[in-house]
């Protein structure tokens, strides 16, 4: 559509023309509940926008994207919306000084996560609202100057059905009227503004720390307040708040703190101020592991500091997206391991943020923390791992490169320096320069303004007596980069492999000798970047990688184990470790593995070796293995325990043969038992889903479930393993409904693309390759980008790894390139996924 797709340049000269003094946004939402004649379904939107010319200009535009206009009035002139409006922007001419316009306009409702989104629940038939914007669709929920430089305060007024409940970012209250009114809000950008409506089960509690009271408020939809546990989600909250208080020297300066679960959102959570959103998905319905709850903390903690970096302090432009994205990406494992009960979340981070960020860092569209951000789309596709776990990782090494109280105070000067407004970059480094002393343009100049990972390798020589001689950090990969980086030596003692030397060194060229572990006795392992404390892959030295494979499991420390384990992965993803290699180590020590997180995103990895790495000729006995492996430590697992829940849904991943179905099969029905586990409706459907993906659960026996679970997440469960069946006219029906139309909500559409792929049906799926490069091109251009991306990135057919495949690809490549840049990025991205599994498959298929 003209116009959707707002320019720097369009942002840049709108925010020199005006500045805005106030939103007043009127909504009428009865129009969601009954039954509707419209093709689309809409609601009223009434906005007032007060504005001031500061530039020299007369005309510019006013962002909505909506159905129709009713009417369009500038300083009481009327214009014609046919005129004015083209479907995104309302242009505005003959600006006065001192302006006044007011949009009346039908919005749409949206099923796909973006604006205003109504869920219809399928439990009890009620209707639920929430909005979601980020980076730009506040404007198809009302007209606003869309971009977050032009900070304004906001007021909302909202009619709703009777019996309803309505939030925003302010206080509210229904009036005798029935309206709905909030509080003016702080000067805020408009994607970061919220409404969310409807029959919510809500909790109230309140936080107090001296004078300042913060009303606290949790809501979920009805049907999932039995398994709300509102109160674990306070407790982190007043933890995050006591920790925040105590670090920034700020008040948190939104008034209430409300945070809303809903359906069908695709994010994790959204930091609007005053009423942070979250995917229902962190309200858990069956048993979970520690590993589950320590998510859903570090998320609250993360939108949490966004109240200060990204609500309160904001970014210009989307370049410095990163200024509230990695800042909030560290803090939440921060906070997290100083304020909470999960106090190894560094663990976490290290095997699990970092991972993301390994993989984005090493694409062909990888980018500066800082990034080029030309427009709307590049925003859209920059909430990747460069900016969240790069970025947090990269301060993460500033804090050990500067200094943890100069990091923070740096912190708390930025705050008030620049509350309620704009910033980039230079902004930030001026405050860091001034309270660490270092030169912050040096630093930011090779961490933030450069692409690419470092790999960092131990180089040692020993003398006749086993001592070291010399040990040396090798930096390769990327340019590189200064390196606060601590180097461990660890060696087998009573049955357990301990750290007895440690070194921080400044690593910086090609090459950096540590001196101070000159002398010590020969090591078993030698673990660069122990501690974590910077950005890179590591590699090992051949006889450390011989100690890994066979002693892996006795590190006892989970951090340095973790570093171990997520340097392995790098290996077999860079195509140096055959892949039946790292399912063989997993095999042998994933059983010892404490760390609960770490042991899921190792079942995790032995799963893609097998089915991407591992040449196609070993895949079946890969496979086999994983299962025997993964049967076995459910058996030994302690009964009840986390882990044993770990490996029971791992076994079900990983099932392939006729006794393995007879297992999950008798525990579905009861004929089958594992003392301890407790086969609750989250753990039928994980059972249920290799039985459909192998032709043993048809679609009678799927609606079976369906019926013991007739919910929201039963009815995605139901219409993914509907989508799994080995069955040509299945997948051709699943094709149609995502890529031939648009009916399915985004929620369903995720799980259509979650069940159509199963690496069990490859053959089964090759004839969509080629339909999927006839489709991309049409499908972006008519679908919402946050549709676009998941069906572009969902169903790229990466299980069809041949050479052909890739062909195919750059065939398409080359004949596109005219095509949306950021559909582009995608195709690339998936394309050098695809480069390198086949060559981790050449690798594999060397080992054999």
């Amino acid at each position: 559509m003209p116009g959707e797709n707002l320019s720097r340049d369009e942002a840049r000269e709108r925010a020199e023309l005006l500045s805005v003094d106030a939103y007043e946004v009127a909504l009428d939402l009865r129009s969601a509940v009954g039954d509707s004649e419209e093709a689309v379904r809409t609601f009223r939107s009434v906005t007032t926008v007060r504005f001031r010319r500061t530039g020299s200009g007369t005309s510019t535009f006013v962002d909505l994207i909506a159905p129709s206009v009713n009417a369009v009035t500038l300083n009481g002139r009327s214009l014609d919306p046919a005129a004015v409006f083209d479907g995104a922007r309302v242009t505005l001419d003959e600006l006065a000084d001192d302006n006044v316009l007011v949009v009346d306009a039908q919005c749409a409702y949206s099923r796909t996560g973006e604006g205003m989104h109504r869920f219809v629940d399928p439990e009890d038939g009620e209707v639920y609202l929430y909005t979601q914007y980020e980076p730009a669709d506040a404007r198809r929920v009302y007209a606003t100057f869309e971009q977050p430089d032009l900070k304004a305060p906001y007021r909302f007024e909202v009619t709703a059905p009777e019996g309803w409940t309505v939030w925003s970012n302010g206080a509210g209250e229904r009036g005798e009227d029935g309206v709905w009114r909030f509080a003016e809000t702080a000067p805020i950008s408009s994607y970061i503004t919220c409404v969310v409506a409807g029959p919510y089960h809500y909790v109230t509690d309140t936080y107090t720390r001296g004078d300042l009271e913060i009303p606290l408020g949790a809501m979920c939809r009805k049907g999932l307040a039995r398994h709300f546990d509102a109160d674990d989600v306070f407790l982190v909250t007043k933890q995050g708040l006591d920790f925040f208080h105590d670090n920034f020297d700020y008040p948190y300066p939104f008034g209430k703190y409300d945070q809303a679960f809903v359906p069908e959102y695709n994010l994790g959570a959204m930091e609007n101020p005053g009423l942070v959103t979250f995917t229902e998905e962190y309200i858990y319905r069956g048993k979970v592991t520690q590993a589950a709850y320590e998510r859903r903390a570090n998320v609250v903690l993360h939108e949490m500091a966004h109240m200060w970096f990204g609500d309160l302090v904001t970014m210009v432009w989307w370049d410095d997206l990163w200024l509230k994205e990695s800042f909030a990406d560290f803090m939440g494992s921060f906070s997290l391991a100083e304020a909470t009960r999960f106090t190894n979340s560094w663990v976490t981070f290290a095997n699990n943020r970092k991972a993301w960020a390994y993989r984005a860092d090493q694409l062909p569209s990888t980018h500066p923390i800082t990034a080029d951000i030309r427009d709307l789309e590049d925003a859209k596709l920059n909430f990747d791992g460069i900016t969240y776990a790069k970025g947090a990782s990269v301060l993460k090494q500033l804090v050990a490169y500067a200094g943890r109280d100069a990091f923070l105070e740096g912190a708390r000067i930025y705050f008030k320096r620049h509350a309620y407004g704009n910033t980039r970059l230079a902004d930030l480094l001026s405050v860091l320069e001034e309270t660490s002393g270092r030169d912050m343009k040096a630093w930011a100049k090779s961490w933030l303004q450069t692409s690419g990972v470092n790999t960092l390798t131990p180089a040692v020589t020993y003398d006749a007596e086993g001592r070291i001689t010399e040990l040396a950090v090798v930096q390769d990969g990327a340019e590189p980069r200064p390196h606060r980086a601590a180097v461990g030596l660890y060696r087998l003692t009573g049955g357990e492999l301990v750290r007895y030397a440690r070194a921080e060194v400044d690593v910086t060229g090609t090459r950096t000798v540590v001196t101070e572990l000159a002398g010590a006795e020969r090591p078993d392992l030698v673990l660069v970047n122990d501690d974590d404390l910077t950005y890179c892959k590591v590699r090992f030295d051949e006889g450390s990688l011989a100690t890994l494979r066979t002693h892996l499991g006795d590190v006892t420390d989970p951090l340095a184990r973790a570093l171990c384990w997520s340097a392995l992965w790098n290996l077999t993803r860079d195509g140096l470790m055959p892949a039946r290699d790292f399912v063989s180590v997993a095999l042998a020590h994933a059983g010892r593995e404490t760390d609960i997180g770490v042991l899921q995103m190792v079942h995790t990895w032995a799963r893609t070796a097998v089915t991407r790495y591992a040449a196609p000729a070993w895949r079946e006995e890969g496979g086999r293995l994983l299962a025997e492996g993964g049967l076995r430590e459910l058996r030994l697992a302690e009964p009840g325990s986390e882990q044993q829940l770990t490996w029971a849904r791992f076994f079900a991943s990983v099932a392939g043969s006729e006794a393995d179905f007879q297992l999950l099969e008798g525990l579905l029905d009861g004929t089958a038992k594992i003392d301890g586990l407790d086969v609750d409706q989250e753990l039928r459907w994980a059972l249920l889903s290799p039985l459909a993906a192998h032709g043993r659960a048809d679609e009678a026996r799927i609606g079976e479930e369906l019926a013991r679970d007739d919910t929201a997440t039963g009815k995605r469960h139901q219409v993914r393993l509907l989508a799994s069946r080995p069955a040509a006219e299945v997948k051709a029906q699943a094709w149609a409904q995502v890529v031939e139309s648009d009916a399915l909500s985004n929620a369903l559409v995720g799980a259509t693309i979650a069940g159509f792929a199963q690496p069990s049906q490859r053959e089964l799926t090759a004839p969509y390759a080629e339909k999927y490069f006839a489709a991309i091109e049409r499908l972006w251009a008519d679908r919402s980008i946050q549709i676009g991306m998941d069906v572009v990135q969902g169903l790229f057919p990466a299980l069809q790894d041949r050479e052909e495949t890739l062909a195919a690809t750059d065939a398409w490549l080359s004949e596109h390139a005219g095509a949306a840049p950021a559909l582009r990025r995608l195709v690339l991205e998936a394309r050098d996924d695809l480069a390198r599994a086949l060559r981790a498959q050449a690798c594999d298929a060397m080992a054999s």
